[in-house]
């Protein structure tokens, strides 16, 4: 037999091939993909609706706040580059924002995120061990003051607050001779941090609180069970062993969402003073500052630059919790 016929023999799959380019590659998989979207082009269309609405809503505000934050803009002129002194005029001149806004925000945050979020917790432990029935209308009853509108709210607690002798706190104190002069609870920077902390956190039970009980309702009660056989002997080891554990996903859903609300907060203190800025700056918040530049200066490129950092703040501490709460692999 020639050596001819025995090469024309050897297998195709034997041949050796040349090695395919990187930019081979990534066309085929380019290939692949717009095949694969074209094969399930209608379920594409069912979630477009979506997209649609999270780039105009939601990745496009966010865009044009960050290259704003770069611009003077008083929103008649157009938008003038003006590089980093927008943060740093923030972070070095601005005496409010250091002074009051920043102490303000955070002392603001540390109270009512951690207090509401405990609080939730704690309220929808108990409304979970209740019968459906009354399950029902207490937990209605606690997640209603969160469905107020801010105005609302204000009206309703102004009738607590009154600087005069009509409000409630200032009869019941002037019965009991307490004081001797009505005080105007709302107008006096020595009150106002603190009326807002506690209409905040009487209006703090949300979406958080439902995603908690929620998951206490959802845990096994064989679970419960399992664990008094292996000695579990108290509620609290219970709630510390196998009630929150379980409802990780629940847990961090309402923590991003405590922390958001609550640097996201700040009309409560305009609309109780009937001012902004607040007096003495005494509730001046993050988004107070950020309407004062943004509608009523009219500074924007300003008032964007405050956002961002808001943005930023909000997005550390989201990650913070989520490393806090996130299931870990192995569990």
């Amino acid at each position: 037999m020639s050596s001819k016929a025995q090469i024309r023999r050897i297998p195709e799959s034997a041949t050796p091939r040349a090695p395919t380019g990187l930019g081979s590659n990534r066309t085929g998989v380019i290939r692949q993909t717009v095949k694969n979207m074209w094969k399930w082009r209608l379920s594409y269309l069912f979630v477009m609706p979506f997209y649609i609405m999270f780039l105009l809503f939601i990745m496009i505000p966010i865009a044009a706040g960050l290259l704003l934050g770069f611009t003077y803009y008083n929103a008649i002129q157009p938008p003038q580059w003006v590089g980093w002194m927008n943060y740093q005029n923030l972070f070095s001149q601005d005496i409010i924002f250091l002074q009051h806004v920043i102490p303000n925000t955070f002392k603001f945050a540390l109270f009512v995120g951690p207090a509401g979020y405990i609080a939730s917790f704690l309220l929808a432990w108990l409304i979970a061990q209740l019968p459906g029935f009354l399950r029902t209308i207490f937990a209605l009853a606690i997640y209603a003051p969160s469905l107020t509108a801010g105005i609302a709210m204000s009206v309703v607690w102004q009738v607590m607050f009154t600087g005069d002798r009509t409000g409630y706190l200032n009869s019941f104190l002037l019965k009991w001779g307490v004081i001797d002069k009505p005080i105007l609870f709302t107008q006096s920077s020595d009150y106002l941090m603190t009326i807002m902390i506690i209409v905040s956190i009487w209006s703090s039970m949300g979406i958080g609180f439902l995603a908690i009980l929620a998951g206490i309702l959802n845990v096994d009660r064989q679970m419960y069970e399992a664990g008094r056989i292996d000695g579990i002997g108290s509620r609290l080891q219970e709630i510390w062993y196998i009630t929150i554990p379980l409802m990780k996903p629940q847990m961090l859903f309402a923590a991003i969402m405590s922390i958001v609300g609550t640097l996201r907060a700040g009309a409560i203190g305009v609309q109780l003073s009937g001012s902004n800025p607040t007096p003495n700056y005494a509730g001046q918040l993050m988004i107070n500052h950020i309407e004062d530049y943004g509608f009523i200066r009219y500074e924007l490129g300003y008032a964007s630059a405050i956002s961002v950092v808001l943005l930023i703040i909000c997005y550390g501490l989201s990650r913070l919790f989520n490393y806090l709460f996130a299931p870990k692999e192995g569990e």
